[in-house]
């Protein structure tokens, strides 16, 4: 099982206040730079907060949220430091409850 660390926000927040689009950018070119694999997924309605155990958190969510997840514990961390308006979690996965971490509730058009 891999621990999965995330930061949950509202999509308006996260997709159209903030320059987040420039930040994944940024990211995804250091990481070329440094020949280093993606560990990082934008997720739209993560389907993880279905689970019993994240009820808690869901509670805590706008209705319309989205995920960025990670297997680097330091990169959610430093998106929260940066963010500030964000909640940050973890989880185990996959699991009987999440068998897939980057599953979404949304669907594609």
């Amino acid at each position: 099982m891999q621990t999965y660390f995330y930061i949950l926000a509202s999509q308006r927040f996260l997709l159209e206040e903030e320059p987040f689009a420039e930040v994944l950018k940024e990211r995804t070119r250091y990481y070329k730079e440094h020949e280093k694999e993606i560990d990082f997924w934008l997720v739209k309605q993560p389907a993880f907060l279905e689970t019993p155990e994240m009820a808690a958190v869901k509670a805590k969510c706008p209705p319309s949220c989205v995920a960025v997840i990670s297997t680097d514990p330091k990169f959610t961390t430093w998106l929260k430091l940066r963010l500030e308006y964000v909640l940050k979690g973890e989880f185990q996965a996959p699991s009987a409850t999440i068998p897939d971490p980057l599953a979404s509730l949304e669907t594609a058009v």
